[in-house]
């Protein structure tokens, strides 16, 4: 992870042509595989991601995923079971390839959490982020199954610019 000479996390902002291109990389990784027939958007950071792929890659059978950790000053802690405050019913995603789109991989946990839920379901999941700190991450052998770039950032995406800045005047922020 980059500190700055202050000691705050490295930060980079992106633009919408940023993010254009990062969508651009993801799609030839996506389309090698096949088509997906479902799609769980994490919320909230894969919601705008989520929508630009399905687009691109005409997924109908959107869903999405809303995880909860317990918050916690620990190091035991990041290993807490999450809440599902939302996820798909199993009927809904039973036999189907399965898209799961964050919009960054910081700790993994949230990514994990919605894979190895929608496997006890019976779904075949593949995970998706825009971005992938290797740095942060908790799983020394699991990684996104596609990602667009790897980073040891904070990234700020376009749609949250406002409410980005404001966060990071306040301390460094929770990157699940």
């Amino acid at each position: 992870m980059s500190d700055s000479p202050q000691g705050r996390m490295r930060q980079e902002i992106l633009t919408w042509e940023d993010v254009d291109k990062l969508i651009d990389i993801l799609l030839p990784q996506l389309r090698a595989i096949g088509p997906f027939s479902a799609m769980v958007m994490i919320t909230r950071g894969g919601v705008i991601p989520g929508g630009m792929l399905a687009e691109a890659l005409e997924i109908e059978h959107l869903l999405t995923a809303a995880v909860d950790f317990p918050a916690t000053d620990s190091a035991t802690g990041l290993m807490a079971w999450p809440s599902f405050l939302q996820f798909p019913d199993a009927s809904l995603v039973v036999n189907r390839k399965t898209l799961i789109v964050d919009d960054v991989w910081g700790s993994g946990r949230t990514s994990t959490a919605v894979r190895e839920r929608l496997l006890s379901a019976a779904a075949t999941p593949f995970t998706c982020v825009l971005h992938y700190n290797p740095y942060r991450s908790l799983f020394t052998k699991a990684k996104p199954d596609f990602f667009a770039a790897t980073t040891d950032a904070y990234i700020i995406y376009p749609w949250e610019l406002d409410r980005g800045l404001r966060g990071l005047t306040m301390g460094q922020p929770d990157m699940n």
